[in-house]
C-alpha cells in the first residue's frame, strides 16, 4: 500500500507547518524565559502567557483538538490522518500543548469519549476539549513494578453511592499544573477476581477531593517540564461519587487497552517530528563548524551518522504509518504486534539521532542553548513510558511465535 494523503490532510499540514513557523517556534524562546523568570520568582508551576496566547490563535486558526476522530469533536481525522500532523506539533517542545493536541489530555480526552457517560463528559470533556482545565492519569506506582499492570496496589472499594480510593502514584503527567482538574485513576476494585485482567478499574477523581495530595515534583534528568511536569501522588480515603466510576467495575484494562493505542500513535509521531528537528540541526551545525580543515559536515563519521539518521527516522515513520492504517481498518486487537514494534523503534530511533545530534554540537549539545539535551530527555522516558520496551519486545516475540506454535 502507499500513504498517500488526501487532499484534506495535505491542507491541514500545511496550515499547521505555517503556524509553527509564524508562531511556535519564534515562541520557545519566550516560553523559557517566562519559565526561568517563574523558577527565579520560587514557583514554575504556573501557565506561560505566551502558550496561552498561542492556543487562542491556533482555536482561531481551526487547528484545535485535531487527534480526535469523531468529527463530533475533533477535525474528524482517522489514526493514519493525523499522524503526520502529530510529527509537525512534536518538533517543539511546546508544539502539541498550543493546538490542543498534548498527552496525558489527549488519551484522557478520548477514554471520556469513548467510555464516559453524558453527565461525565458534561462536567469534564466539555473543558478539557474547550482547553480551560488539563487532566493527569494516575496508574504507576512507586511500590511494585508497574510495567506489569496487574502488579498495581491501589484500592478502589464500593461504599454506598461512593468509592473510597486509597494508593500512591507516581509518574502522574501534569498533577503539578494549577490547570489540572481531573485524574483518572486506576486501582483494584476485585483484587481476588480469578482473572487478573478484571480486577483493575478506573474511576475519575477531581484534584481537590480531600485526600489527594501532590508530596512532590519528580524531574527528569534534571528537566522539571514545568509548569507541566510529574508527580507523585497520595490518595489518603479519597471519597467520589460511585457514578465517576468509568464503563464500570474490571473494565480498566480494556479501557488501558483502547486509551494507549492511539496514545502510541501520538507519541511515535512526535518523536519522530522530534528526530526530524535534530537532524536538521545536525546537518546546520556541521555545515557552519570547522575541525582539522575542513567542515565537519565534510568528515567521514557526520556523514555517516546524518545518513543513518535519515534511513532510522523514515524507517520508524512507515512503521507507524503501517500501525496508524491498521488501526483504522482492522481495529487495534488486530494491530497489537505493528502498535509495540513502534513503541520500541521511535523512542529508540529518536534517542540515537538526538544523541548523534548532540555530539555534533560539541559542549553545546549538552547545554539548554539547542534543546538537545531536553529533547533528549524526554524521548529517553518514552522508552519506559507507556509500557517499556521489554515488555513490548515480549509481546511482539509471544504474537510472531504464536504463528509458527498454531502450525505445530
Amino acid at each position: 500500500m502507499t500513504f498517500m494523503y488526501s487532499d484534506k490532510v495535505k491542507d491541514l499540514q500545511k496550515r499547521v507547518t505555517a503556524f509553527m513557523d509564524e508562531y511556535v517556534y519564534p515562541a520557545e524562546k519566550v516560553f523559557e524565559e517566562e519559565m526561568n523568570a517563574a523558577r527565579r520568582a520560587g514557583n514554575p508551576w504556573v501557565p506561560t502567557k505566551i502558550v496561552e496566547e498561542l492556543k487562542l490563535k491556533a482555536r482561531e486558526a481551526g487547528l484545535w483538538n485535531l487527534f480526535l476522530p469523531e468529527s463530533k469533536y475533533g477535525a474528524g481525522l482517522t489514526n493514519l490522518e493525523y499522524a503526520p500532523l502529530a510529527e509537525i506539533m512534536g518538533r517543539s517542545h511546546i508544539g502539541s500543548e498550543v493546538f490542543n493536541c498534548s498527552a496525558p489530555d489527549t488519551g484522557n480526552m478520548e477514554t471520556l469519549v469513548r467510555y464516559g457517560t453524558e453527565e461525565q463528559q458534561q462536567q469534564w470533556l466539555v473543558p478539557l476539549l474547550e482547553g480551560k482545565i488539563r487532566s493527569a492519569f494516575a496508574m504507576t506506582e512507586p511500590a511494585v513494578a508497574s510495567s506489569d499492570a496487574t502488579n498495581i496496589e491501589a484500592r478502589i472499594e464500593r461504599d454506598g453511592d461512593e468509592y473510597v480510593i486509597n494508593g500512591q502514584k507516581w509518574w502522574t503527567s501534569g498533577a503539578n499544573d494549577p490547570r489540572c482538574k481531573i485524574l483518572i485513576f486506576m486501582g483494584k476494585t476485585a483484587p481476588d477476581h480469578p482473572n487478573r485482567h478484571r480486577q483493575q478499574s478506573m474511576i475519575l477523581v477531581p484534584m481537590d477531593a480531600p485526600g489527594v495530595t501532590v508530596l512532590r515534583h519528580l524531574p527528569v534528568f534534571g528537566f522539571d517540564d514545568a509548569p507541566h511536569g510529574h508527580a507523585e501522588v497520595r490518595f489518603e480515603n479519597v471519597r467520589v461519587p460511585a457514578s465517576n466510576i468509568l464503563l464500570g467495575e474490571g473494565r480498566g484494562f480494556e479501557i488501558a487497552q483502547g486509551r494507549l493505542g492511539p496514545g502510541r500513535i501520538h507519541h511515535c509521531m512526535r518523536l519522530i517530528g522530534r528526530a526530524e528537528r535534530a537532524l536538521e540541526k545536525m546537518c546546520r551545525r556541521t555545515l557552519e563548524r570547522t575541525a582539522f580543515g575542513r567542515k565537519v559536515a565534510d568528515q567521514g563519521v557526520t556523514r555517516e551518522r546524518i545518513a543513518n539518521s535519515r534511513i532510522l527516522i523514515d524507517q520508524a515513520r512507515f512503521l507507524v504509518l503501517n500501525a496508524a492504517h491498521m488501526m483504522d481498518t482492522v481495529g487495534n486487537k488486530a494491530a497489537a504486534k505493528e502498535i509495540a514494534m513502534i513503541k520500541v523503534a521511535a523512542p529508540n530511533m529518536a534517542c540515537q539521532v538526538i544523541d548523534w545530534a548532540i555530539q555534533a554540537h560539541g559542549g553545546g549539545g549538552v547545554s539548554e542553548d539547542f534543546g538537545l539535551a531536553q529533547a533528549y530527555a524526554s524521548s529517553r522516558t518514552l522508552r519506559i513510558a507507556d509500557g517499556p520496551d521489554e515488555v513490548h519486545r515480549n509481546a511482539i516475540a509471544k504474537l510472531e511465535l504464536s504463528r509458527y506454535m498454531e502450525r505445530n
